[in-house]
């Protein structure tokens, strides 16, 4: 029998989605609250004094003026742009040539693809963040690495070979027949193993032929349980190439849809530029968006129209973009969703925030059944949040009028500094003194 362990304190408990619901009735603060850890599983919540006396053979971990939250799930990252994360001053399509190509290049060696997937995996575990989606690189290299390297800590990591056959340089370029090929080996041999899952991921409509699209779509209707991640409608100037490339498109969606790359477990990033036509077929497949809010603003892409999106009932993910995100903070991430949504003329409540970051993204990814709530069965990846972290924060929480107001200032002006404990899959990750 495992260890038993009791983690105690006020328990961040969802009842609902609030961005339906009101948000401080479907996102609730349990003061006094403690959840029980066996075999990597959430098996009992209960108010904390009840669980200790039911339980004195567990070890206590006990956390006050904290809040215990399901661990942060970051629904669209590229791990191998790890090293060259805020790299100055360029639009989408320049950022790519000048640095994000190059750097890409070098994960044809599997010694620094394991390096920098070791390298990720701690800089997002100190962040509180123990799941993600990730695009690799077109190297299966890339893909092994990744998941080796999850495996071996026992995390929950979504990832896909990106495949590109044009419009990347030479050492960039797969072609349609070598990424469904190498995507399909890669995809049988991790998909499901362990808490491991496989996205089919061609980067977006202008690095891919209509050939490449195409068998894409051909290797996800034969892997239907599958995942397929990709880019839309980031960059009005992005639109535009699209447009070029694909002239007979009703629009950017249309280069997916009419390849069999639209459904149900399609996870698109950004869509900040959307068509009623598209949102009309996003919504109509119950596919996912994701909101990258650090990124879209650092490379100057648009404002996310998150309020719109979510009352068309989309789901919604929320994501650092790492590194077209200029931070692998979660709470940086959910901060510059509250300001952008601000700017686009709606105010996100805490709750909401933190919802997009745990279960919203949970939902998008097709794993809510597993991650991304504090609830009895669930996986035990969890994040607990020291609410005054530094002396800016605890002057504010001091001075709070009840709990939301003492949540709130962590969100806007926290770091790693308030990433007062992790647990991933049931296993301590970064223990307090």
């Amino acid at each position: 029998m495992s260890e038993q362990q009791i983690i105690s304190g006020d328990l961040l408990i969802f009842e609902g989605d609030p961005f339906t619901d009101a948000p401080e009735q479907a996102v609730q603060i349990k003061s006094d609250s403690a959840l029980l850890i066996e075999g990597g599983l959430i098996t009992q919540i209960g108010s904390r004094d009840e669980m200790v006396a039911a339980h004195p053979q567990a070890k206590h971990h006990a956390h006050k003026n904290k809040l215990i939250c399901p661990g942060f799930i970051d629904a669209h990252v590229h791990y191998p742009q790890t090293a060259m994360i805020a790299s100055w001053g360029k639009r989408l399509i320049d950022w790519l040539i000048t640095y994000t190509f190059p750097e890409e290049m070098r994960f044809a060696n599997p010694d620094y693809a394991r390096e920098i997937s070791a390298r990720y995996l701690d800089l997002t575990a100190a962040h509180g963040t123990t799941s993600m989606a990730s695009f690799c690189t077109i190297h299966t290299a890339s893909v092994e690495a990744l998941f080796s390297e999850a495996q071996s800590r026992g995390q929950r990591v979504v990832a896909g070979k990106t495949c590109m056959d044009r419009n990347a340089p030479d050492g960039l370029r797969d072609t349609a027949q070598s990424a469904y090929d190498d995507s399909k080996a890669l995809l049988e041999k991790w998909h499901g193993v362990g808490r491991l899952s496989y996205a089919i991921t061609p980067r977006f409509s202008p690095t891919s032929t209509p050939e490449q699209l195409e068998a894409m779509g051909t290797l996800w209707a034969e892997h239907p349980t599958c995942l397929m991640q990709t880019h839309l409608s980031e960059q009005v100037d992005e639109i535009a190439w699209v447009h070029e490339l694909f002239p007979k498109a009703q629009d950017y969606l249309d280069t997916y849809e009419s390849f069999g790359l639209l459904g149900e477990r399609g996870v698109y990033g950004h869509a900040i530029h959307l068509e009623p036509r598209e949102i009309d077929q996003l919504n109509e497949h119950g596919a996912a968006l994701v909101h990258c809010p650090t990124s879209n603003a650092f490379i100057g892409s648009g404002l996310f129209q998150m309020a719109a999106l979510k009352a068309r009932g989309l789901s919604i993910g929320l994501a650092t973009d790492t590194g077209g995100g200029s931070s692998f903070s979660m709470l940086r991430t959910m901060a510059a969703a509250y300001e952008i949504a601000q700017l686009a003329g709606s105010v996100l409540h805490a709750g909401q925030l933190l919802w997009l970051a745990t279960q919203g993204s949970a939902k998008a990814l097709h794993l809510s059944d597993k991650i991304g709530a504090l609830e009895v069965g669930m996986e035990a990846d969890i994040t607990v949040l020291d609410l005054a972290s530094t002396p800016a924060i605890a002057q504010r929480y001091d001075n709070a009028a009840h709990a939301w107001d003492r949540v709130f200032p962590t969100i806007m002006m926290g770091d790693d500094r308030a990433i007062a404990d992790v647990w991933i899959g049931g296993a301590r990750v970064t223990p307090t003194a």
